[in-house]
């Protein structure tokens, strides 16, 4: 696996390592961006404090760069952090931090084999701007998935009443392409009984990716990072609103590692585990429960 490291190497274990999903923990669901200014704030004390921060998300890096790294960049976040940032469920990856320039990121390294063909992507491009763009945008931003979004002057009711019809089309394009693919319980295999591919839907959008994408694969991919730049965490903290986020923690723990999986969207439903679960004493939600959690973990290193 081809990184870029940061420029100093911590020799001394931190007692915590932080893996992040994005959209809820730490960008609001309704505005897309950072809405908490405490956030971005309290990012920067723990990286600046020697803990590892790794985003794992579904969104692109160019997303990443503007909604998260520029804002951290301008708090301060300081040469030599352990920062890295996981793209597209695993599919893309680089370190963040004011060392690597301008934009504040390495070279974006990309796994191009896990990339959606590019016809099925054109045709889905084509789909959105003939029947939902009054819905939707396309993603054009993504190196590897096929992502489309509600369009933030669509109200949530109105975009999930119309969301399983696009996802629907997705999946025939993809079967008469001769593909498996799998959406939730409905799985549809090709001709040899395989899948292939993904159809993932979520509050706010549809990705269509490989299979092998997933939190799983971006944690894997954020050790591989940390791994270039110093000793890895002692213990975990996972971060996620949707029960595909519990697959960072699956990973970890099933690996050896000691880890908490912290939910900030506990109404989705809270699965068993073998780790603990942690959810918002005060019944928080999304980034407000994000930030009640990176609080909490700032004050912790500076006691």
């Amino acid at each position: 696996m081809t990184t870029a490291s940061s420029s100093t190497v911590s020799s001394t274990p931190p007692p915590l390592g932080l893996l992040l999903d994005v959209d809820g923990p730490i960008a609001s669901p309704v505005s897309r961006s950072i809405a908490l200014p405490q956030i971005t704030r309290d990012l920067v004390a723990l990286a600046a404090a020697g803990i590892p921060v790794v985003f794992n998300t579904g969104r692109s890096d160019a997303f990443i760069r503007d909604e998260v790294v520029g804002p951290m960049i301008a708090a301060g976040l300081p040469a030599g952090a352990r920062v890295h940032g996981i793209c597209e469920k695993g599919a893309s990856w680089f370190s963040i931090g004011p060392e690597h320039g301008a934009g504040g990121m390495s070279e974006v390294q990309v796994d191009s084999a896990l990339a959606m063909p590019a016809d099925f992507a054109a045709e889905m491009d084509e789909l959105v701007t003939a029947e939902f763009a009054d819905l939707v945008f396309f993603d054009h931003t993504k190196r590897a998935m096929v992502s489309i979004e509600q369009l933030t002057t669509v109200e949530s009711a109105t975009y999930l009443a119309r969301q399983r019809e696009f996802d629907e089309k997705a999946m025939e394009a993809l079967v008469r392409r001769g593909a498996g693919v799998r959406r939730l319980d409905d799985e549809r295999r090709d001709a040899r009984g395989e899948v292939q591919w993904r159809v993932d839907p979520t509050i706010i959008s549809t990705d269509i990716e490989s299979v092998r994408l997933g939190k799983d694969l971006g944690a894997e991919r954020a050790l591989e990072l940390l791994a270039e730049d110093g000793e890895l965490p002692l213990a975990w903290r996972t971060v996620g609103d949707s029960r595909s986020d519990y697959a960072m923690a699956d990973w970890l723990h099933a690996n050896g590692h000691d880890v908490a999986h912290v939910d900030v969207r506990p109404a989705d439903g809270v699965p068993a585990t073998e780790y603990p679960v942690l959810t918002s004493a005060t019944g928080l939600i999304h980034d407000e429960a994000g930030a009640e959690f990176l609080a909490r973990w700032v004050r912790d290193v500076r006691a």
